[in-house]
């Protein structure tokens, strides 16, 4: 198994993208937010993704050569059309602007359509808590989730994140999907024929499965249930209507070549953290204080962080998915 420094992995899925049709800066910005991501230890959303996205380049599905372009329709707010592009681009567009419209007015949100997978969604609201900001990230997805007590899928597994600051560390961030299990953990059993466990999702008929296969043509099971799809559907409302993109049910896939564009959408909430009270970030810390003295507990994240220091000796990546990614 290759070891690959984080520019040597960079370069290489830059480069595969660039080769499928990617625009220069776009491609480089995909590949920094996935092997950012599997340094994280998030391989469902790392370099894995490099030949699926690199086909959808090739068909059409993602427009290689898009370019984001903002408008300010208020004044704390950010409309993001992603024109049919990757998302990491447009991310990268609110991320530049929102930690100064936040300064400046204590609130300010970008809101991204006509955009496609936006990865780990932890990391656009960790980069904003680290210029001082608390924030919010919403995401839908193509659909995979049937309301509560239904059998068609309407809701994507429609991440969401949060992140605020600590003094002196590295930021507090959840991010969370809203399905019991990411979907990318049964995409990858379906690879490898694995089964999955009982109660990760349902077949076409809305009975529990353990076929990989037979769940990704059905639907996912919703975390907590009935307030699982309760959540999703505010997420829905948040990152597609709200934002003008398509739900869920109107998205294709992101896991393949086929169809027209997602579309889906984004929408980022920062606030600055000192806004309504100046010690807001030392309170914070009090809070982190009393949760990592018990024992046995810990802030969410911890492992992450662990990976990405590990990861800074560079990325154990499998030769297979080397070759795959140079065959592009």
């Amino acid at each position: 198994m290759p070891v690959l420094t984080r520019p040597e992995a960079e370069d290489l899925a830059a480069q595969a993208l660039i080769r499928c049709g990617t625009a220069g800066a776009a491609a480089r910005s995909v590949a920094r937010a996935l092997v950012g991501a599997e340094a994280d230890g998030l391989k469902g959303h790392g370099l894995s993704r490099v030949a699926p996205y690199g086909a959808q380049v090739r068909t059409g599905k993602v427009a290689g050569d898009a370019v984001p372009r903002a408008e300010q329709p208020r004044p704390g707010l950010l409309a993001i059309d992603a024109a049919y592009g990757f998302a990491y681009p447009a991310l990268d567009l609110a991320l530049e602007a929102l930690p100064g419209l936040a300064r400046h007015q204590g609130i300010a949100a970008a809101g991204i359509r006509r955009s496609h997978h936006c990865g780990a969604a932890g990391r656009p609201v960790e980069a904003l808590a680290e210029r001082g900001c608390v924030a919010l990230l919403f995401a839908n997805t193509p659909a995979a989730m049937a309301p509560w007590g239904g059998r068609q899928a309407v809701f994507g597994t429609n991440p969401l994140a949060f992140a605020c600051p600590l003094p002196g560390r590295a930021p507090i961030v959840i991010d969370l999907a809203l399905s019991k299990v990411a979907r990318a953990n049964i995409v990858g059993a379906a690879r490898r024929d694995a089964p999955i466990p009982e109660g990760w999702a349902l077949d076409s008929e809305g009975r529990p499965t353990t076929d990989a296969k037979a769940a990704l043509d059905g639907t996912m099971v919703p975390l907590g249930d009935a307030k699982g799809t309760a959540l999703a559907l505010m997420v829905e409302l948040l990152a597609a209507g709200l934002v003008g993109a398509r739900f869920a049910g109107e998205a294709s896939s992101f896991l393949d070549a086929a169809g027209d564009p997602p579309g889906t959408g984004q929408l980022i909430i920062a606030l600055d953290a000192a806004a309504l009270s100046p010690d807001a970030p030392e309170r914070f810390a009090v809070l982190a204080g009393a949760i990592e003295g018990q024992d046995g507990a810990r802030l969410p994240g911890g492992r992450r962080l662990a990976l990405r220091r590990a990861a800074e000796a560079g990325l154990d990546v499998a030769d297979t998915l080397v070759a795959e990614i140079k065959a592009l």
